[in-house]
């Protein structure tokens, strides 16, 4: 049984006081039943891990980092490493994000290494997959996703894929006003549970959790986890707000 997953990424939002806050209200508002059948974490910017996870340590809420690079040490200006976001209590860290791979162009290639960093480094990678509009309509969401999943899992083997969250998302979704439908999604989480099966084996794929990320709001987010190939929420905006979040949470419970 794949135990229920909603990750909300601050992107780059919030500041040190408000982001506490945020944090602060999500854990008090988590501390029910929801919160104990559900595993919830929170990514904000880099400059505020450690307050926000200062903030979360009484609480089952963890914390994620929206990325990293693969190199453990040295002269990397401006980069953080597997053992820098473990040390301010980060359990999780997305790779591949839309946003990483459309806006600042990272490859299939470097976020293979960002991958493989992070499981090394101990901590859990969120790899994210997802086509364009224009490959949308173009009929090449799988070629699309098959090339993201196996080069972005290229060299890492079965235990270390064990560790891999897969975030599905639909680039043509986010912050667009459009929503692909719940069976929308799970047509596509159901292809990629097919393919870590083709990749590896059928039960490292049936326990494999794949989220889903694409304006996921309140009033989307029961119809989406009643998917059966669809695990959990990875959740943008509407994270941004702790009464959204906690909606979000209580239906993904």
């Amino acid at each position: 049984m794949r135990k229920p997953f909603v990750a909300g990424n601050w992107k780059m939002n919030m500041d040190g006081q408000s982001g506490v806050a945020l944090a602060q209200a999500i854990a008090s508002g988590s501390l029910q039943q929801a919160s104990r059948k559900v595993t919830v974490a929170v990514c904000p910017p880099f400059v505020y891990l450690q307050s926000v996870a200062r903030a979360l340590s009484a609480s089952s809420i963890a914390v994620g980092a929206q990325d990293l690079y693969f190199g453990s040490k040295g002269a990397f200006t401006g980069e953080v490493s597997a053992s820098m976001l473990k040390d301010v209590g980060c359990a999780y860290v997305l790779c591949g994000h839309s946003e990483r791979r459309h806006v600042i162009g990272e490859t299939d290639e470097l976020i293979n290494k960002k991958v493989a960093a992070a499981v090394v480094g101990g901590l859990l990678p969120i790899l994210c997959v997802g086509e364009l509009l224009a490959e949308r309509d173009a009929s090449k969401t799988e070629q699309v996703v098959t090339r993201q999943m196996k080069e972005g899992l290229s060299g890492l083997s079965d235990e270390k894929v064990a560790a891999v969250t897969i975030a599905y998302e639909p680039v043509w979704a986010i912050g667009t006003g459009r929503t692909a439908t719940p069976q929308q999604a799970q047509e596509v989480h159901n292809f990629i549970r097919n393919l870590l099966a083709e990749m590896y084996d059928t039960p490292l794929a049936e326990s494999s959790r794949i989220l889903y990320g694409g304006s996921v709001k309140p009033d989307n987010a029961a119809d989406l986890m009643g998917q059966q190939d669809i695990d959990g929420l990875l959740v943008g905006g509407a994270s941004l707000k702790a009464d959204d979040f906690l909606a979000i949470i209580q239906a993904a419970a």
